[in-house]
């Protein structure tokens, strides 16, 4: 027998959906059945499913400790028999910048080459770091980890680094979810590209994707699945052969910023899918650049409340380097 209480992570949903996550290895069919024949229980009452729980409800599981074993499912972070990957989860969460942080919001500074989301089942993700990292300030139990699971709230390419959002609660990501789907967060990034940009520009276009590519083609009319976009940029340092650009990313698409200078003929210097890396080849090995040099630098809540994120080593190398260039702005 085991009671689980409802608290504000859990609430409002209904109690089947609860259970689910609660037994994700159980059926449909098992878990009805279950609550047939009062196996399964809210505040001591015979339960249909469909009641919507609130906070303080207590669920009550008369069921063996291993059948509730056996139905929970693996562990969220996927660390179980893996020592490996414990150790190196480890390490990754005690190297975290945690930018911002309240009861219900976690802002880090994501390094290049980190996924913010994994792709494939083995992959380790910010996201997954964000779990093991509340788990050890016992911000979230693991039994709490199987009816909620914090979140990353937007995503960065691999490549790119900066601001990552993620709701460490569901009005957290409740709350994030919503402001960045009315674009009530102001999001700036900087980066460094090819070319003389000397005047502030405003871009508007339609972007396409080709998921087959993982690839975006940005035109000027509206094509077939393609999305209105809007990026705006004003120079920060105008040099030789580069411009170092603040970027107000107005709509938030997928490789929107990286695509979008590339169109207008300024690709993100390193930048290997949208841009020249050849002819960006001597700064790249001067300043050890191995990746696009675009990083979510500041962010503005609907609140007010305003993170900054300094600038990862590669992108100041090259800073410093192009400082010895004749600067124009």
């Amino acid at each position: 027998m085991k009671t689980y209480q409802i608290g504000k992570n859990e609430a409002g949903q209904r109690l089947d959906k609860y259970l689910h996550k609660l037994l994700p290895g159980a059926s449909s069919g098992f878990l009805y059945k279950m609550l047939r024949k009062k196996n399964i229980v809210c505040n001591q009452k015979k339960s249909s499913g469909s009641e919507h729980l609130t906070c303080g409800d207590e669920v009550t599981l008369y069921l063996s400790d291993e059948t509730i074993e056996k139905f929970s499912g693996q562990d969220p972070v996927q660390t179980k028999g893996n020592p490996n990957k414990t150790a190196q989860i480890t390490r990754q969460v005690q190297a975290l910048e945690i930018l911002y942080e309240d009861d219900d919001l976690l802002i880090l500074n994501k390094p290049a080459g980190m996924l913010s989301q994994k792709a494939q089942p083995q992959d380790l993700s910010a996201n997954e770091l964000v779990i093991q990292y509340l788990l050890d300030q016992k911000a979230i139990t693991p039994e709490q980890l199987r009816t909620f699971c914090p979140s990353v709230c937007n995503r960065l390419d691999r490549n790119t680094s900066g601001i990552l959002l993620a709701g460490k609660t569901l009005l957290g990501l409740q709350t994030m979810s919503a402001q960045l789907k009315e674009r009530s967060v102001s999001k700036y990034y900087q980066c460094l590209v090819a070319g003389q940009l000397p005047k502030p520009q405003h871009l508007k276009g339609y972007l396409h994707k080709d998921t087959k590519k993982n690839r975006v083609v940005i035109t000027k009319e509206q094509t077939t699945d393609s999305q209105w976009i809007e990026t705006a940029y004003k120079p920060l340092c105008v040099y030789e052969n580069y411009t170092w650009l603040e970027i107000h990313l107005i709509t938030g698409r997928s490789h929107q910023i990286r695509a979008h200078l590339a169109s207008i003929g300024n690709p993100i210097v390193g930048d290997a899918k949208y841009g020249t890396r050849a002819k960006d080849a001597k700064l790249c090995t001067q300043a050890k650049i191995k990746r696009q040099l675009l990083h979510a630098y500041r962010i503005i809540l609907k609140d007010g409340t305003e993170v900054t994120a300094p600038l990862p080593a590669d992108f100041q190398r090259a800073l410093r380097i192009l400082k010895t260039q004749t600067a124009r702005l």
